[in-house]
């Protein structure tokens, strides 16, 4: 019997939503189409380097995961956020990310000033 999202577990919704977004090149469209109202295809093919059949298969993931909208307009498609809230979510990580980088920098830097195995007395640190 199948479920459908409405009687999953929201946890569940959720790790499947990161699953969707456990790809750098998924962060960088989305990142992308978070700086613009919408963004076409070879614009995103420009700006991510990707051969068009890679960033169709990353734009089906994001569409897949109901994260971008699409619309042709002639012979171009464009893209867009499909919720405002994914560029916030971006806009999180981003200060989340920051934090612990500078966390672990400082704490890199407290090693450094920590005596070496040569600057410790003769016979060792002391303790028995």
């Amino acid at each position: 019997m199948l479920i459908n999202d409405a009687q999953r577990p929201l946890y569940e919704l959720k790790a499947n939503l990161f699953k969707g977004l456990a790809h750098p090149f998924r962060i960088r469209i989305l990142e992308l189409l978070s700086a613009a109202d919408e963004v076409s295809v070879a614009q995103l093919l420009d700006d991510t380097g990707l051969e068009a059949s890679h960033l169709s298969q990353h734009l089906a993931v994001l569409r897949r995961h109901r994260l971008v909208g699409s619309e042709r307009r002639g012979s171009h498609v464009y893209y867009r956020l499909a919720n405002p809230a994914t560029a916030e979510m971006l806009a999180v990580a981003r200060v989340l990310l920051l934090d612990m980088l500078r966390t672990e920098s400082a704490q890199l830097e407290e090693t450094r000033t920590l005596p070496t195995l040569s600057a410790l007395p003769a016979g060792g640190s002391g303790t028995r």
